[in-house]
């Protein structure tokens, strides 16, 4: 992908400008070209995998979803495509839009797309092309979703429609019961879960906040947009800070071959006036996580995103992917929507919270402590309130990273009795350098985890309840790339090796300290931290800067021992 020379007097931390973005944009989008149908309503894109949609859809997907990156980018050209394809796709092409099927996902993109773009393609379209089209995006109306962030794709479908006065009435009422059913999911402070439970990912920013912020902004709704931009707007205050020094989002939840789609939360809260950051640090953000693909080789030699993270990767690779799935990416290029003299484009880049300083942030409502360095950039990410088993490992590890991938051997994990299992989270609370969680393993055992943090350390303490005297438990740390560092140090009920056995008395605690950092000579870890653990499961830390915190595992009736056990701040 041949980019603009970097600008580093208006960029200095990424180089990149509105014209980087318009560049990679237009290279995108004609690197698809070869592989749309002579009709240009269904574009194939090349790969093995073929989504549990099967191929039609597929192609739909590769329609619907390069489109949208064409809507951001506003070129008459690359629109006029896709016009094209509007001629024969709603005809009978394209598959019809069904209860929880693929195509009323693709629906919500070519109607967002239209909505954007209305004068540039709509508007020109012959009548008839028009009305197959509309007919076609009306059986969004009546078809079920996914009870998730499926539930604003007939919102978005309908806000187009109500626009244009197809079914407005039926639209209306779609609109409504969409945003209805979401407000259950939303439990504050910015912080959607996508669908029942407790599912915190990335698509808080790219669907939940995306999609009811576009809907209330394009319907000029002034009370609905205020409603979501204050969310957004306090989404963004955690949300900045999932991205390393280097550009990285944080490496966790499904659906991360939408790479660069993290940038669009942040254009959002620009684009609509509602944001804590400064323009200059919101394309700062935005341009790193594009920089950091770009140049780690996410576009292939074709100048194609194929299904992957930096290049092909199946481990990201779930049963809904289909070849043309990584193009939701093309949401990151929302800013594009914001003029070449909005503030955002002309500011100087400004470094976000893991280039000022290190930083350890509580996340109440999903339950996360974020721990960035700014050393070297890192994030980490303690999750202990996030669970989603059918996509297992990226929501059951005790940690996550901006540099390290979730390892199928069981990384960041507490193994009882030889079982990695970590179901049934529950929160017990986080705060200024502390998080603690418990989760059920299986039967009646239980792990009781407390992790407390300064600057790049660690301290994790477990206490495994439930499970009969002497049965075996290992704890894993980080598994870490070259370039970087990991330790793992036992403190207490662990051998040199990081395994032990459960005693007597039902419960028993394990500690250890951890490091993942890529200083390459950091202080060895028993100069930055000391830690007391004492036979009535207190553990006491002091830190070498002078800080100091006491934890207690204690019964929830009182009692010294029997589950369910809780951690207690003293």
């Amino acid at each position: 992908m041949e980019l603009p020379a970097d600008d580093r007097a208006s960029s200095p931390y990424t180089g990149y400008t509105r014209a980087h973005w318009e560049a990679a944009a237009d290279a995108l989008l004609a690197a698809v070209v070869p592989y749309a149908r002579p009709d240009r309503a269904l574009y194939h894109l090349p790969g093995d995998h073929v989504s549990h949609s099967g191929h039609l859809c597929d192609g739909l997907e590769g329609y619907a979803r390069t489109l949208l990156l064409a809507a951001f980018r506003r070129d008459e050209n690359a629109l006029g495509r896709y016009a094209d394809g509007l001629a024969t796709g709603p005809g009978g092409v394209w598959p019809r839009i069904e209860d929880r099927g693929q195509p009323l996902v693709e629906a919500a993109s070519v109607a967002l797309a239209l909505r954007l773009t209305r004068p540039l393609l709509w508007d020109r379209l012959d009548d008839p092309v028009r009305q197959r089209t509309a007919d076609w995006l009306a059986h969004a109306l009546t078809a079920e979703p996914w009870p998730c962030n499926w539930e604003l794709f007939p919102v978005t479908v309908g806000g187009f429609l109500q626009e244009i006065g197809h079914r407005p009435e039926a639209a209306g009422k779609v609109i409504d019961r969409g945003l209805e059913r979401i407000e259950g999911w939303y439990l504050g402070g910015g912080w959607y879960t996508d669908g029942d439970g407790r599912k915190f990912d990335y698509y808080n920013g790219w669907a939940m906040h995306l999609y009811t912020v576009l809907h209330a902004w394009l319907a000029d709704d002034s009370g609905l947009l205020s409603v979501y931009g204050r969310r957004l707007s306090r989404h963004l205050t955690d949300y900045v800070r999932l991205f390393g020094g280097d550009g990285a989002p944080l490496h966790q939840g499904r659906s991360l071959t939408y790479r660069f789609a993290t940038a669009a939360p942040l254009w959002l809260g620009a684009l609509i006036g509602q944001t804590p950051l400064t323009a200059g640090e919101t394309r700062r953000l935005a341009s790193g996580a594009l920089r950091y693909f770009l140049d780690g080789g996410a576009v292939d030699e074709r100048g194609l995103l194929p299904l992957g993270w930096l290049g092909p990767d199946e481990s990201l690779v779930q049963s809904y992917s289909g070849p043309a799935s990584p193009y939701w990416a093309g949401k990151g290029f929302l800013g594009l929507l914001l003029p070449a003299e909005h503030e955002v484009w002309t500011a100087a880049e400004e470094p976000g919270p893991a280039g000022r300083a290190d930083e350890v942030h509580p996340v109440p409502v999903p339950n996360w402590l974020l721990q960035s360095t700014r050393s070297d950039g890192l994030v980490r990410l303690h999750n202990h309130g996030s669970e989603d088993v059918r996509y297992d490992p990226y929501y059951t590890r005790l940690a996550y990273s901006t540099a390290t991938v979730p390892a199928v051997s069981y990384d960041n994990s507490v193994i009882v009795g030889g079982d990695p299992g970590r179901t049934e989270i529950e929160p017990l609370g986080t705060g200024r350098g502390w998080i603690a969680s418990r989760h059920r393993v299986r039967d009646q055992i239980t792990v009781t985890s407390l992790v407390l943090a300064e600057g790049a350390v660690e301290v994790r303490a477990h206490l495994v309840a439930g499970a009969a005297p002497g049965t075996p438990v290992r704890i894993t740390g980080w598994t870490a790339p070259a370039r970087l560092r990991a330790e793992l140090l036992p403190v207490s009920g662990l051998s040199q090796e990081l395994t032990g056995h459960t005693g007597a008395g039902g419960a028993t605690l394990f500690v250890a300290l951890a490091r993942l950092t890529g200083d390459p000579e950091p202080r060895p870890l028993e100069e930055l931290v000391s830690v007391t653990v004492r036979e009535d499961h207190e553990v006491r830390v002091r830190w070498a800067s002078g800080a100091e915190g006491v934890f207690a595992f204690t019964a929830s009736d009182g009692r010294s021992a029997g589950p369910p056990w809780s951690v207690t701040r003293r």
